[in-house]
């Protein structure tokens, strides 16, 4: 039996989101703040019976920040759907009395488990007797109600689908109708679960949490996991065992008390008590003994871990080891008391590990987690590590992301066939993986974009790519369908554009009698590229219109081509000394590439490009990128359309980087501090976008600002 769903509703970040499970290894993926700690707590508080009862009353804090001060009336659902119940009898019989579905056969295939949080029995019947439209009385009601007028309770066999908002209505009410159900136990809860109910005895459920302060943890009894392995076998030893050990005991503890300097600071004691009180007044006895414990439970609590690191022999203490090796000691241990726990024989295993690549080397991640397999046993992760995401299957992804005030889960392989996800797997590595946590995704086909896009924006924009929360992934081809089918209305929620060339000819690449077989050669590849080009662009372009995530844009030629044609000839012209030694040769090149002429400085951008190697090329470029450098049309159009909408503390950052760069060119200085003001107006809400572009482009209607406004 694994867990095949799980639902939240007004659940702390989580509006409502749906996340599925599959049997085996899961992973859920995040980057900080998407909810992945929140998600975990919420599978605990139905499983995790080291969690009390007290922990699933809610307070004030665990309703969805989205419902704002209207929290009242509204309430916290958290369902756990099942599949592959086992057949034995016992499970059956507590699923048929509990949380299961039947089959047509008899037997439960599907059983759900479900936490409500809900006002309590008079709110409710208050809020049914309500007339439709009574929105003064629902307000009275609503400024009454407390966290305190809330009750918390366990359903079985729910049917309803919680995360549909029609659903939700027909059990919990219209607030803007002021239509509330007469029932107070609507039929899609299911049926209720008492207390003596538990499903705690028929779930092994093992949590690790994420690896914050190790060595704390091993200090503390409570919660040191060498302990709890001890405490599990001390019970078992018999006493035939504990007597020989207990009777060392006693023997040393009498030993210590009988020490010489012992008895002596016992007379110390003695006496000093007499001399100040008096013996009336002092004790009739005093002795100082030894108390070395003598159970199981209590001498197994006195064991300590030593571990070496090093091959010199030595073992120290957790205290002793480094961050990666104490982590690597308690996953270790905990998945120790996972398999003593799993060989109760439950219907279930389950074990939840969070973010375990906390101070864990990079191979040791991907090797944990390629290793950690257990028959018959649910894993599930939460990580955002690249290297478990390159490893983990796209069909038991869920990536969690923030949208807005909420968390939204997305599942990457809803839809795709078998031949897509095994394609997926292979080509997501661990840098490419990082389009699974980016809010926005770049895609490009070369070293080229790769490494100058990011320098371009940086310098050009004055923020990073990373800033703006945009990934730029290298797929090293032109095959793009194969990754922008993942960014998807049904898979994952997230824009997508798609940067590529059309590889349009440079020459005439007509054959004219006289053409050398060299000419002819060139003019082949030329024309084979530039049908390759328009073949591609069809082909994207029809998939971007069935798909308003993903965009297009295209070089005209090839990147190299276009940044001269955007107008950075002289950029390109300061590498060339770097490429020719005489002089001769240099001189050729820069007049070509200064001719202003396709068919010449095209074919001579390409040379270059391909005798320093294309990667080397656009590293010697970086170095020369400046505030100055013009960033090709095609690429500022994707970059502005796939981080859309940009918010306006990001769009002031922009202008004033500008503005500060029209300055150090010689732009007036009063002019750039009036139009900085206007930059803080926009900030603040004063004014709008529409009245800050017109300030600017009354000032300066063309170059790089003029670009960038006309975009937003």
């Amino acid at each position: 039996m694994h867990i095949s769903r799980l639902q939240l509703v007004n659940y702390r970040n989580f509006a409502r989101t749906s996340v599925t499970f599959k049997g085996g290894v899961n992973t859920i993926i995040g980057e900080n703040g998407s909810g992945k700690t929140n998600l975990f707590r919420a599978i605990r508080l139905l499983l995790d019976g080291n969690l009390s009862w007290s922990a699933s009353r809610m307070t004030r804090d665990d309703f969805h920040r989205g419902l704002g001060p209207d929290w009242q009336g509204h309430w916290i659902i958290i369902s756990l759907d099942f599949a592959d119940v086992s057949d034995d009898e016992a499970v059956q019989a507590m699923f048929l009395h509990g949380a299961g579905d039947a089959a047509a056969g008899g037997a439960v295939d599907r059983a759900s488990y479900t936490l409500v949080c809900r006002p309590k029995a008079p709110r409710r019947v208050q809020l049914s007797k309500l007339a439709a439209g009574d929105v003064a009385g629902l307000d009275a009601i609503r400024a009454e109600m407390t966290i305190d007028d809330y009750e918390t309770a366990l359903f079985g066999k729910s049917t309803a689908d919680f995360t549909d908002p029609a659903a939700y209505t027909a059990l919990v009410g219209d607030f803007s109708a002021v239509q509330f159900p007469a029932e107070l136990e609507p039929p899609g809860l299911g049926f209720r679960i008492q207390g003596a109910m538990t499903i705690y005895d028929h779930v092994c459920f093992t949590y690790i949490q994420a690896l914050r302060d190790v060595v704390e943890e091993f200090r503390n009894n409570r919660t040191n996991p060498l302990l709890g392995l001890l405490r599990s076998k001390s019970g078992k030893i018999s006493a035939a065992t504990m007597d020989p050990i207990t009777a060392l005991v006693d023997q040393l503890n009498g030993k210590i008390s009988d020490l010489d300097d012992v008895q002596e600071v016992r007379r110390n004691i003695r006496e000093t008590i007499s001399d100040a009180a008096g013996v009336t007044y002092s004790p009739t006895k005093l002795s100082i003994r030894s108390e070395l414990p003598t159970e199981a439970d209590r001498l197994f609590q006195s064991l300590k871990l030593f571990v070496g690191e090093a091959d010199d022999g030595h073992e120290g203490g957790v205290q002793d080891l480094s961050l990666g090796g104490a982590n690597l000691i308690y996953l270790t241990l905990k998945l120790l008391e996972f398999k003593y726990q799993k060989g109760k024989q439950a219907c279930a295993n389950i074990l939840l590990i969070e973010e375990p690549e906390a101070h864990i080397h990079t191979h040791i991640q991907k090797t944990l987690f390629e290793r950690l397999k257990y028959d018959e046993t649910q894993i599930i992760y939460s990580t955002h590590s690249t290297h478990i995401s390159e490893v983990s299957k796209v069909d038991s992804i869920n990536i969690l992301a923030r949208s807005g005030a909420s968390c939204e889960a997305y599942q990457p392989s809803v839809g795709l066939d078998t031949d897509q996800i095994g394609a997926l797997e292979r080509y997501l590595d661990a840098v490419r993986s990082n389009l699974l946590f980016a809010k926005s995704v770049i895609l490009v086909e070369g070293d080229a974009e790769e490494i100058l896009i990011p320098i371009l924006v940086k310098q050009v924009l004055g923020i990073s790519l990373d800033e703006m929360g945009v990934s730029l992934i290298n797929i090293r081809s032109t095959g793009f369908e194969n990754i922008s089918v993942l960014f998807h209305a049904d898979r994952i929620r997230k824009r997508c554009a798609i940067i590529t060339d059309l590889d349009a000819p440079t020459i005439d690449i007509t054959v004219h009698e006289g053409d050398t077989k060299e000419t002819i050669t060139d003019k082949g590849v030329a024309e084979r590229s530039a049908k390759a080009g328009a073949d591609r662009h069809e082909r994207l372009t029809a998939m971007e219109a069935a798909n308003p995530l993903v965009s297009c844009h295209f070089a005209d030629h090839t990147f190299e081509v276009d940044f001269i044609k955007a107008g950075n000839v002289q950029t390109v012209v300061d590498v060339v000394p770097e490429l020719y030694v005489q002089k001769a040769y240099r001189d050729a090149a820069i007049a070509r590439l200064a001719s202003g002429k396709l068919d010449e400085y095209g074919p001579q951008v390409l040379f270059l490009a391909n005798k320093a190697g294309k990667g080397w090329f656009a590293v010697m470029l970086g170095r020369l990128i400046t505030a100055d450098t013009i960033v090709p049309g095609y690429i500022l159009d994707a970059l502005l359309k796939v981080h859309a909408p940009l918010s306006a503390p990001t769009i002031a950052a922009i202008i004033d980087h500008r503005l500060a760069a029209l300055q150090a060119n010689g732009a007036d200085e009063l002019d750039i501090l009036m139009l900085g003001v206007e930059v803080e107006k926009y900030r603040t809400g004063e004014i709008d976008l529409d009245a800050l572009k017109a300030s600017l482009l009354a000032n300066y209607p063309e170059g790089t600002l003029a670009e960038i406004l006309s975009r937003l």
